[in-house]
């Protein structure tokens, strides 16, 4: 279980880092391009941690969150009253899974020992048509003390993504790692890490706070790779081949 004050982190983080406005971005980009919003649709959060990414879909999407940890529940209800969140896995959420038009899983199948159990049990209970997006963290190059703070089991390459979901009932729409752009810095960030035997940023995490400007750099970067991703989902653009995340879009049969 991730610690308190990691999520008071990502809590004090989450309206201005650079990380957590373009990876928003980036995913409500994704759900529109593939899925256009209509009234009345509703999204659910699976591991909403502190509901950061449902911030994207308000008001648009009815927002709804779950996560296992009392605490990112707390935050997230301090920070947004208006989101309907509750404390459980994806288990309790099973009933609420059934009735929403998308469902995020958004850096959580790292975090169980069972992922394909845990898609599964999600799966079973989407209602036709309805479109998941699934990110996961890339790579095991850049396995670092940070993953050891987050309780990763594992990062993962497009196979591994690709396994966990084979046999289920979806219509795989597209995978592509992300982050890719700023790779190299991360990576070489990660081996320092590793060298040192601890994070680069606050509470044993790689989580830092730039300055205004090069945190302003940092999100346009990130963010930019939009155009590309959409691409992929286009069928007019290639994959990235590298990067720190991947990212899935998938539409239950």
């Amino acid at each position: 279980m991730i610690n308190r004050d990691i999520f008071a982190a990502f809590a004090a983080a989450e309206q201005t880092h650079w990380w957590f406005v373009a990876r928003r971005t980036i995913v409500r980009g994704i759900v529109d391009a593939i899925a256009p919003p209509k009234p009345g649709q509703s999204v659910i959060d699976i591991g909403c941690g502190v509901a950061s990414t449902l911030t994207a879909f308000h008001p648009q999407y009815a927002c709804i969150g779950y996560d296992p940890s009392p605490d990112a529940i707390e935050f997230a209800r301090a920070a947004h009253p208006q989101f309907d969140l509750h404390v459980g896995t994806s288990v309790e959420a099973q009933a609420a899974i059934g009735k929403v038009d998308v469902v995020l899983l958004n850096d959580v199948i790292e975090h169980v020992e069972d992922d394909r159990a845990l898609l599964k049990g999600v799966v079973d209970h989407m209602k036709p048509g309805a479109m998941l997006v699934i990110t996961v963290p890339a790579d095991m190059k850049l396995w670092s003390p940070h993953d050891v703070s987050m309780g990763h089991f594992r990062r993962y390459d497009v196979a591994m993504l690709e396994r966990s979901v084979a046999g289920l009932p979806l219509q795989p729409v597209f995978i592509s790692h992300f982050m890719s752009r700023l790779y190299p810095i991360v990576r070489a960030v990660r081996a320092v890490s590793r060298l040192r035997g601890r994070a680069a940023g606050v509470s044993g995490i790689d989580l830092s706070y730039p300055p205004r400007p090069a945190n302003a750099v940092l999100r346009s970067t990130f963010a930019g790779e939009l155009a590309r991703l959409l691409g992929v989902v286009r069928g007019t653009a290639t994959p990235y081949r590298r990067g720190v995340s991947l990212i899935g879009a998938f539409r239950r049969a």
